[in-house]
């Protein structure tokens, strides 16, 4: 009796049939294509903003430097024509990185970084360099201006990559973190700083900052590394009197001088604050009628604020946040540790970039001359931008291979599918 009552009690079995079959297959199906399903949503979230975003910086471009334009040059389109061009060149230069295999910058990055170091020196040469507003930044070219301080900021981060994602390399260990990393960034650091480009220099230096957390690096060497960062800026902060005054008179009372040091942040906070909710209309600005330094460059977010209001620079905020999601992301995702490293460094250098930018137009961060990705006119500073988007694209590209290939490998264990129900 009670066995037959144990009988009663146990449970059928489930039913076996084509129906069962195809619902188990498609599940273990699902299951295996997400990974390059997740990697090919986070290359759109990654290139559509960058799309957007240059789109909107060439529109805000002929807005805010119409009128400089027509000054300087005579037609309204001047600025909006030479950066279309530059455009034009980084997606050339986007489709080459990303259809170019990432691990060509682990070889490649640290002798062209070398071989750059010569074109920079040349831009304080007399003959060849070019200064505005005291920095010597750019060689003249004829009908175009190349910086190479903005090759740096890309070939820094991939060397960076490269020398930290070695396998013989123990990052617990503070001469295998800091060598040969570190002499290479202080050369790079100083020939920049030669140029009188501390905001480029802070860029670079933060930008490596942030491929040392991400590889793993203990937090003491960080923290002192962080420290002297500090320490050395300071130094040359209130050292050189243009920077100590940038520093003091136009940042931190900026109030007291607002005819002088501090008329170029009280012009931008106006133009913010004049555009409330959705702005006086694109093309209506205000400041850009020379009241407003550098409305189409450094300060070019300011004049979107005015015309497109709260409304719109939130739009571009998050724009930018859903790039540097996806950059994130598809470092998380990255096939290997140089991969991880590479799009994480670009990554933490597009948005330490932003960052900067907008700190110094919104007043919480001094004014340090560093363009805004995308969206400032600037461009070898677009092209290289567009460039290591690319690159970061790249990574992304072979995470999807690689998340395809785990799926042909997983559909063959099982006999193509369905054998194994």
């Amino acid at each position: 009796m009670a066995d037959r009552t144990i009988a009663r009690r146990r449970p059928k079995p489930a039913p076996e049939g084509p129906h069962l079959r195809l619902v188990r297959t498609s599940d273990l199906m699902r299951s295996v294509q997400t990974p390059a399903a997740l990697a090919r949503r986070n290359l759109t979230l990654l290139l559509a903003p960058a799309a957007l975003l240059t789109v909107i910086g060439l529109v805000m471009i002929l807005s805010a430097g119409s009128i400089s334009a027509v000054e300087g040059y005579g037609t309204s389109f001047w600025y909006f024509n030479r950066q279309t061009l530059y455009a034009a060149a980084g997606v050339v230069g986007l489709v080459v990185t990303a259809r170019l295999p990432y691990a060509f910058w682990r070889r490649a990055a640290i002798p062209m970084l070398l071989a750059l170091l010569p074109v920079m020196l040349l831009t304080l040469h007399p003959a060849f360099g070019s200064s505005l507003y005291g920095a010597s930044r750019w060689i003249d070219l004829g009908p175009i201006t190349l910086q190479p301080a903005e090759f740096a900021k890309f070939l820094t981060v991939c060397s960076a990559a490269a020398i930290l994602s070695r396998p013989w390399k123990d990052l617990t260990r503070s001469r295998d973190v800091f060598l040969p990393l570190g002499p290479l960034v202080l050369v790079i650091a100083g020939v920049v700083l030669l140029q009188r480009d501390l905001g480029t220099t802070l860029i670079i230096c933060g930008s490596v900052f942030l491929i040392l957390f991400t590889a793993g690096v203990r937090g003491r060497h960080l923290a002192w590394t962080g420290l002297g960062a500090v320490a050395v800026t300071a130094w040359f902060t209130f050292k050189t009197e243009y920077r100590r005054t940038r520093f003091l008179e136009a940042w931190l009372n900026s109030e007291l001088d607002p005819s002088g040091a501090g008329w170029q942040l009280r012009q931008g906070l106006i133009a913010l604050g004049s555009g409330g909710w959705f702005g006086v209309g694109l093309g209506n600005s205000r400041q850009k009628w020379d009241y407003l330094p550098n409305a189409h460059s450094d300060f070019v977010f300011a004049v979107l604020g005015e015309e497109l209001g709260l409304i719109g620079a939130l739009a571009v905020l998050s724009l930018f946040g859903v790039l540097l999601f996806a950059g994130i992301r598809i470092a998380m995702n990255a096939p290997d540790a140089f991969g991880r490293l590479l799009a994480a460094g670009i990554t933490g250098w597009i948005g330490l970039q932003t960052l900067v930018n907008l700190g110094a137009v919104t007043g919480l961060l001094p004014i340090t001359g560093v363009p805004l990705p995308f969206l400032s006119f600037g461009g070898t500073a677009l092209v290289v931008t567009l460039a290591g988007v690319g690159v970061v694209a790249s990574v992304g590209l072979e995470g999807v291979r690689s998340a395809e290939r785990r799926h042909a490998r997983d559909r063959s264990r099982t006999g193509g599918g369905g054998s194994r129900w």
